[in-house]
């Protein structure tokens, strides 16, 4: 039997499609290597996400492929991740500190950003990213609470804020420094300005991502920060109601008019299963996500239960990821933390740092 050649090798790569890249792995530029020699097969591959324990599953799946074929005795799989800085809007630069930032948003309040949001940050971190979140609601920071922190930053070298760090993730909020019971009786300047410096003033320690939860709406102060921030992506969260869907398309519009790419749509609040009988119902409606991502040509990444455990969990400072990292719950998080960062790995990349700086003297 002759042995499989290099070509074999690729072509049954370009064979198989990748779940989470939605694309064959060569198309997708993940191939680092492949080696073939008396039978023996290795193929060292790169992805721009983090994987976690996925690696293991997908070098098994591949090593099997592989191995299925003529003239192959034996075939080693490796996977590695390299998370690269991605391309934000025009005439912004990236934040210090971070490689991309992916913003999570709603157009409407009470759909669970905010737990998509901590839970998403938790999953990505998991899977071995190193992760930060900013509270960037200043009305009503919840993000404090949800990681389980307390107490106020410490400051270094007099001007930068360090951020506070809750299950591995690292996490800024106004939350932090007011009162809980104190209302911010601000206008939008306001606001802004304290965004801003939030963002500007965090001395995040060499981040993969920062995930960034919005405030709901799609008013001045979300556009401001839509236009201002240097955003890699975005990930919207609805739930299958119509007023929320509507709010929701909102939301992407916002961000597609001002070139930031959107990565997928969360479906939150899917389906309730009863906690007594184990009924499962579609209360808010059935497939409205995928059909809004369906119709925007944006990857649907998902949908999540409506549980009263998630709940109790963010409510107690141990979001679901944290507190049941082998659950069903925490699973379907972790697939859509690498479908968003997978859809991130296919964009354009930032090439600002590759070239060199041009100075002209006199």
């Amino acid at each position: 039997m002759n042995d499989a050649s290099r070509e074999q090798i690729e072509t049954a790569l370009r064979g198989w499609q990748e779940p989470y890249l939605g694309s064959d792995l060569v198309s997708a530029n993940a191939v680092r290597e492949i080696g073939v020699h008396n039978g023996r097969v290795s193929v060292e591959l790169e992805l721009g996400f983090p994987v976690g324990g996925y690696a293991r599953e997908l070098a098994g799946t591949l090593r099997g492929l592989l191995e299925a074929l003529p003239g192959v005795r034996q075939a080693e799989v490796h996977v590695k991740t390299r998370i690269l800085s991605h391309a934000v809007q025009h005439n912004l630069k990236p934040l210090a500190g971070v490689k991309n930032i992916i913003a999570v948003a709603s157009g409407k309040g009470g759909v669970g950003k905010s737990t998509v949001a901590v839970n998403l940050a938790l999953a990505l971190s998991q899977d071995g990213a190193r992760v930060g979140i900013l509270d960037a609601d200043i009305y009503g920071p919840s993000q404090p609470r949800m990681l389980g922190l307390s107490g106020r930053p410490s400051i270094k070298d007099n001007k930068r804020i360090v951020p506070m760090t809750g299950h591995g993730v690292q996490c800024m909020s106004v939350g932090f420094l007011v009162d809980q019971e104190t209302p911010m009786v601000w206008r939008g300047p306001m606001v802004t300005q304290a965004l801003m410096q939030l963002i500007g003033d965090t001395d995040w320690d060499d981040l993969d991502y920062l995930v960034v939860d919005m405030p709901p709406g799609t008013g001045d102060i979300q556009l401001t920060l839509a236009q201002r921030v240097p955003v890699s992506g975005a990930v919207i969260v609805t739930t299958p109601q119509e007023i929320a869907l509507l709010d929701a398309r909102k939301g992407l519009r916002m961000f597609q008019k001002v070139e930031v790419g959107i990565l997928g749509i969360v479906e939150n609040m899917s389906t309730h299963v009863c906690s007594q009988c184990g009924h499962e119902e579609h209360i808010f409606g059935e497939g409205g996500g995928e059909r809004m991502a369906a119709q925007y040509g944006v990857p649907f990444l998902g949908s999540l239960p409506l549980n009263v455990s998630i709940r109790e969990q963010t409510d107690g400072g141990n979001p679901s990821v944290a507190a049941e990292p082998d659950g069903a719950i925490a699973k379907r998080y972790r697939d859509i933390g690498r479908r968003a960062t997978a859809q991130l790995a296919l964009a354009g990349k930032d090439y600002a740092g590759a070239f060199p700086k041009i100075v002209i003297e006199e």
